[in-house]
């Protein structure tokens, strides 16, 4: 869209600042699920040594722990769900609370309180304590941090409504970038040859820095002229041009296309502007209402998050090389298990910028995200030690790596396609609570996905 009086997003300033703040919001947990190998080689170190001694716990290694002692902790599957719990209850108040309580403050708020949980943590990488404790002020970090995720990225889609869908393309892209980061920092930290403590130290004050740098670029969103053209909810004009804009747009594409529905529809709803569009951000927004038009989406985001959650990382980070080879074993569960999820998942999630296919009018979405469970099976197949029923079929690394590269492109993809679609569903006035309700449906799938772990993991 274009007019006269817009300013332009010079040198792509918003374009990046939403980049970043996508990568703050999910920097938190992919930090967390890329160190399971430390933490669970803390956890191993002490359940070998009950006294706890320092000497004992002095050696933190992040590396392949999974192979060397038993999860007794159930690291994994209680991680996954106690990140995903305060997620869900979170996101859900967060649909009350943001009439309530100024975006700023809850955006703010909750970068500043996970950046402060971080910092905790790595602190708490030189601290001597028996594992019990350790496992338990872990989980409780996990719970804040997640916790405040939720309220921090509700509040951000809430946000991103009021800019064009590049920018929530951006955003989301900028959520896949978080894992890679993670991942990279991951290798960097164990390839640095520095000592265990030191290392387990550097990788978590990495996203403090990160967090730091994702307060700063929101302040500066304010500061952007481009931007202000957006947030400003007082110039009524200026709204009420895009969704003329906005419309008129939809109205050509429907005659490109040549489909009556897509014509009738924005036909509708350019008269709907043209008429009524300067009083509409004192209409009433119906969650019912909306939620009839969007559940297709909402459906599809629960599957794809619940069939993802409920393998990875509880189950895939099991996986362990068949390659007799002391540096590939150490490299095997960072790079094959999280840094091609984490690189593939960004490219499913950026693939939405080129086409959104297959469209918001599409019924099927639920039933196509839904063929992703195949990958439980194939998953559960691989190299995994200390089963107990089911036997391993696919030795070979390849197989692992090929499942891999299919599940998290698929991932990326039906993850940011309903979110992509469901504002194109709603009327402009609905588009707040709209992204409230996508950011609650993804916490569920999360959630769902969180709890089907715990019963696959038995099933091995």
């Amino acid at each position: 869209m274009s007019t006269k009086d817009e300013p332009q997003d010079k040198f792509h300033f918003v374009t990046i600042i939403f980049l970043i703040l996508g990568l703050g919001t999910l920097l938190p947990w992919n930090f967390f699920i890329t160190a399971i190998p430390y933490f669970q080689s803390r956890l191993c170190l002490d359940t070998e040594r009950p006294n706890g001694n320092s000497s004992e716990n002095s050696d933190l290694s992040i590396n392949n722990g999974t192979a060397q002692c038993k999860d007794e902790f159930n690291f994994n599957n209680w991680m996954t769900l106690l990140a995903q719990l305060p997620l869900l209850l979170c996101t859900l108040l967060n649909s009350f609370i943001y009439q309530r309580i100024s975006e700023r403050v809850r955006i703010a708020g909750s970068m500043l309180a996970i950046l402060s949980l971080f910092i905790f943590t790595a602190v708490l990488v030189k601290v001597l304590m028996s594992a019990q404790r350790f496992f338990d002020l872990t989980m409780a970090t996990i719970w804040f941090i997640n916790a405040f995720c939720a309220i921090l990225q509700g509040s951000l889609f809430g946000l991103l409504t009021l800019f064009p869908q590049h920018y929530s393309s951006m955003f989301l892209s900028g959520q896949g970038m978080a894992g890679t980061f993670a991942a990279l920092a991951m290798l960097l930290s164990m390839s640095s040859g520095a000592d265990p403590g030191t290392t387990a130290l550097g990788y978590f004050v990495t996203p403090c820095v990160g967090t730091f740098i994702s307060i700063s670029c929101y302040f500066l969103l304010y500061r952007v002229d481009f931007a202000q053209y957006y947030l400003s909810k007082s110039n009524t004009n200026i709204s009420k041009n895009y969704e003329l804009e906005t419309k008129t747009e939809l109205l050509h594409q429907g005659e490109e296309n040549g489909d009556p529905a897509e014509q009738k529809k924005a036909v509708l709803l350019l008269k709907e502007a043209e008429t009524g569009g300067v009083g509409e951000e004192k209409q009433s927004v119906s969650v019912c209402v909306v939620l009839r038009k969007i559940w297709v989406m909402a459906l599809t985001i629960v599957i794809t998050f619940g069939v993802t959650l409920s393998v990875f990382p509880a189950i895939t980070a099991k996986v362990i090389t068949n390659v007799k080879s002391e540096g590939w074993s150490k490299f095997f569960n960072p790079v094959c298990c999280f840094l091609i999820f984490n690189i593939m998942d960004w490219i499913g999630r950026s693939i939405t910028s080129k086409t959104l296919w297959p469209g918001p009018d599409c019924k099927y979405l639920p039933l196509i995200a839904a063929s992703r469970l195949i990958f439980v099976p194939l998953f559960m197949l691989c190299n995994i030690p200390d089963r107990t029923y089911l036997s391993t079929y696919f030795h070979n690394d390849a197989w692992f790596i090929i499942f891999m590269i299919f599940f998290s492109v698929s991932n990326g993809y039906f993850v940011s396609l309903p979110m992509c679609l469901a504002p194109k569903k709603v009327l402009p006035h609905e588009s707040e609570t709209t992204g409230a309700l996508m950011t609650f449906f993804l916490a569920l799938g999360l959630s769902v996905g969180a709890g089907l772990s715990f019963g696959f993991k038995v099933l091995l």
